[in-house]
């Protein structure tokens, strides 16, 4: 490996003919982690200005609500006219807002949704957790919680079936909401325009029968809200149904997914009949945890 990194560091020529010698040590550290010293192997370089703007917002604490240019500049480490150009930035993000009493800066709102998006998973997670034990204990078929992410949805909990023939999802595993059970049970009751962007996002089929029909998809989400809950028969995995039903907040809003899933053999028709009311029911009860008041009766 030593002699590759040297014929490389060889062929290397600058423009006026002379060898580019390569850094003490480049080939032996190269070496020592396996292959031979060539550039592009170096990590994705960070964005400077990103960096110092997650550093400023960093600055401010619950005891010091509001800094001023001069502190966040020396804080920083930086010219009090990059300070200018970063604070004008996330002002205009609704990140940073401006004391116009004393022109010093303190945190913005829009900090505080995004807080709240990631108090909001928590709270569903937490709260979800001994529903979901008891959802699996009735059924014995894997237990999913499931939370939109634009035209995805992400699996924030997996408890699995004891039994040997079970599906499973690991936990930040990502699918289409289109194809799957609980990502067709928050597209049911989500805004037209989020339901039009997943259903444009593109429709991959991932089985053979995938349905990737728009219109026909359309016709499915207006089931689920008649019925309370979606049924998926093989449309994300082969050889496994899932049954899901949605998750609202203290507003209504439909903010999370709880679903079981099993292979066909087990969850036929009569298993449907008997666990999708045990679905609702768990998808009320934990709705009500996170403060909805009026769940829809089965």
């Amino acid at each position: 490996m030593r002699q590759a990194a040297q014929t490389s560091a060889g062929r290397a020529k600058s423009t006026r003919g002379a060898p580019v010698q390569p850094k003490p040590g480049a080939a032996k550290a190269a070496a020592s982690q396996g292959e031979p010293a060539r550039a592009g192997r170096a990590e994705p370089q960070r964005l400077s200005s990103v960096g110092a703007a997650v550093r400023l917002l960093k600055c401010f604490s619950e005891g010091e609500a509001e800094i001023g240019v001069t502190t966040l500049s020396r804080r920083l480490g930086v010219a009090k006219s990059t300070v200018y150009r970063l604070a004008s930035t996330l002002v205009a993000e609704g990140m940073l807002e401006q004391n116009r009493e004393n022109d010093k800066y303190r945190l913005g709102l829009a900090l505080f949704g995004l807080g709240a998006l990631v108090r909001q998973r928590m709270n569903v997670s937490t709260e979800a957790r001994p529903h979901i034990f008891a959802l699996r204990e009735a059924t014995n078929e894997t237990v999913h919680l499931a939370v939109p992410e634009g035209a995805q949805i992400i699996y924030v909990y997996d408890l699995e079936s004891t039994q040997a023939i079970r599906q499973r999802a690991n936990l930040g595993e990502r699918k289409p909401a289109f194809c799957s059970a609980e990502g067709r049970a928050m597209l049911a009751f989500a805004d037209p325009a989020d339901v039009e962007a997943a259903l444009g996002a593109g429709l991959a089929p991932r089985t053979p029968r995938t349905d990737t029909n728009p219109r026909s998809l359309r016709k499915a989400l207006e089931q689920v809200r008649a019925l309370g809950y979606a049924l998926e028969d093989e449309q994300s995995e082969t050889g496994m149904r899932s049954l899901a039903a949605p998750i609202r907040d203290a507003e209504g809003r439909v903010v999370a997914a709880v679903g079981i899933a099993g292979p066909m053999q087990r969850l036929d028709d009569a298993a449907i009949a008997r666990f999708a009311p045990l679905v609702v029911q768990t998808a009320n009860v934990i709705s009500a945890r996170l403060g909805f008041r009026s769940p829809a009766a089965f």
